[in-house]
């Protein structure tokens, strides 16, 4: 439960220390006083948006902190272990909003984002505002209210995410289902320009080599006799060739005794050129010997290159690049191969979801049918105490038509309501004025409180519109719900504020230069004053005050 909610630069309020106990509190002040003020605070530690217009003018932050006893709230510890933010003590919860409209937000001093907060913050306090009744309007909070009194609430959002996966699946089977003609067509052209390439079977480097050889084939007669030149003139010319000359030479140099160092060395480097000239003319001789220029095989050559240029131009490409275009054509058929897969893989999906969906679903439905009279039954008799006598309440379960999967279940939730004694029932818009809603709205709230599981309820101004015994009747209830847990009660209606097992009272301090906003706990004898000022106004009597003790002290029998 919440135990202390300290408010710093918040709105008008400059600094609020508040501690709360165990039943019922009630808050009452002035309007304008700053009562919905203390409870915007608090909805900020509990992850509301906020802006930079909620920071005291003057001040360069709000701080806000709120502390709760998590004795008697497992499923909060459990949250808080799971990310390593549990302590010993109290947990406390901090909303730092700055002049320049950044937000920071703590969790037992660690930072955390703001999703944070409203997810623990939903296993605390449950918030119920005066403004709440006109949802009652809305379809979708009539199965909200439904699947809460149920317990069905993480069901229903099973069924929703089911829903959910079952149409992703079917919009991308029918995204790819409605691809297939034109992927059916695409296969067929690249098989065939695959087929193409295949036949071509071209190797590798095979034509850089048949490049090289057309090359030498096209040159052949220029190189024969190049070739011949050069044998000739490295050793075959009689008159005088390059062999001959290096023997001679040889043949000088060796003739010399004791030749000195160098002229041994030119002796070595001739012998040397000797042998290599030799061996040149050995590989000539071979090449001249082998070398055949055959016109069938150049022929074969050019054909070979025109058809590995023609089908270059035709797919637009360079000559070099024909074996990287058929392994891209390749992966791509091998893609669209996947595609014919993963729609047969999609249909099995499909099927499994819409059977996933179909036994969620019927099971929330069961779980709506079975509560839905109780509900219904237990909302009927709360407002008939609450100043509607001949009011008659029902929830209405119409099947869906759709043949859809819808995110909702399997059927439409609607409240239908009779006002007065031989009316039909009819849907909750058409038939209840302002005060019969916030009187309804009441009734649901008390009921859906009592299955709760959160042990702090707020109740901001609900009793709008209700006044009289019917007054009297909205303090029991709440009083009653105080007794299982922690009620906070903003009112205005004295016979709701005598109910309290503690009473605050806000009120407007004004200082010279600013006004703030303060909050006193009442002792005993201030309640009854209040009470009595709620009564009877400004001037407090004798008789308002008699009434105001009575009211309070029967509070409490």
């Amino acid at each position: 439960m919440l135990v202390h909610l300290s408010v710093h630069n918040y709105a008008i309020v400059e600094h609020l220390d508040l501690e709360l106990d165990r039943g019922m509190s009630v808050i009452t002040g002035e309007t304008g006083a700053g009562k919905s003020i203390m409870l915007d605070a608090l909805g900020l530690t509990l992850g509301d948006r906020a802006d930079s217009g909620v920071v005291r003018p003057g001040a360069d932050k709000a701080d806000i902190l709120a502390t709760f006893d998590l004795t008697d709230i497992p499923e909060a510890r459990a949250w808080l272990a799971e990310r390593d933010l549990d302590n010993d003590g109290p947990c406390i919860l901090r909303r730092v909003i700055t002049a320049e409209g950044r937000s920071r937000a703590y969790i037992n001093g660690s930072p955390c984002p703001q999703g944070d907060l409203k997810a623990l913050g939903e296993f605390l306090i449950d918030i119920h505002s005066q403004h709440e009744h006109q949802s009652l309007l809305k379809t979708d909070t009539h199965r909200r209210l439904l699947d809460e009194y149920a317990g069905a609430t993480d069901l229903a959002r099973q069924v929703h995410l089911a829903a959910q996966r079952w149409r992703q699946t079917r919009q991308e089977l029918e995204r790819l289902a409605n691809s297939g003609d034109e992927q059916r067509s695409r296969h067929q052209l690249l098989s065939y320009q695959l087929e193409e390439l295949e036949s071509l079977s071209l190797g590798e480097n095979e034509l850089d080599q048949l490049e090289q050889e057309h090359k030498t084939l096209t040159n052949a007669e220029s190189l024969l006799s190049i070739c011949r030149q050069v044998v000739e003139q490295c050793s075959e010319n009689d008159s005088g060739n390059v062999l001959n000359a290096l023997t001679a030479s040889l043949n000088r140099l060796s003739g010399i005794n004791s030749s000195p160092t160098a002229m041994c060395e030119a002796a070595s480097l001739l012998s040397s050129a000797q042998i290599q000239v030799e061996e040149a003319v050995g590989e000539l001789n071979r090449f001249l010997d082998h070398f055949d220029a055959d016109p069938a095989r150049l022929q074969q050559l050019e054909e070979r290159l025109d058809a590995i240029y023609t089908l270059a131009r035709k797919h637009r490409i360079q000559p070099t690049d024909v074996a990287a275009l058929q392994q891209k054509l390749l992966d791509e058929i091998e893609t669209l191969n996947a595609n014919d897969e993963a729609i047969e893989r999609l249909e099995n999906e499909l099927s499994s979801y819409a059977r996933h969906y179909q036994d969620k679903a019927r099971e929330l439905s069961d779980l709506r049918q079975g509560s839905a009279p109780t509900l219904a039954s237990a909302v009927e008799q709360e407002i008939q105490r609450l100043g509607m006598p001949g009011g008659r309440f029902s929830i209405e379960l119409r099947p869906n038509a759709s043949k859809e999967l819808l995110p909702n279940g399997l059927e439409q939730v609607e409240l239908l309501v009779s006002a007065n004694p031989g009316q039909p029932l009819k849907a909750l818009a058409k038939v209840a004025s302002g005060g019969e809603l916030s009187r309804i709205s009441l009734a649901i709230q008390v009921i859906t409180a009592q299955t709760s599981r959160v042990p702090t309820l707020v109740f901001d101004e609900v009793d709008v519109g209700i006044g009289g015994p019917t007054a009297e009747i909205v303090g029991q209830l709440l009083r009653r719900l105080g007794e299982r847990g922690q009620v906070m009660t903003v009112t205005h209606l004295p016979q709701v504020a005598a109910q309290g097992h503690q009473h605050l009272f806000v009120h407007k301090v004004r200082d010279s230069d600013a006004t703030r906003t303060a909050v006193s706990k009442l002792s005993k004898t201030e309640r009854v004053e209040e009470v009595a000022r709620m009564l009877g106004g400004i001037d407090l009597t004798k008789e308002s005050l008699a009434h105001a003790k009575k009211m309070v002290l029967t509070a409490k029998i």
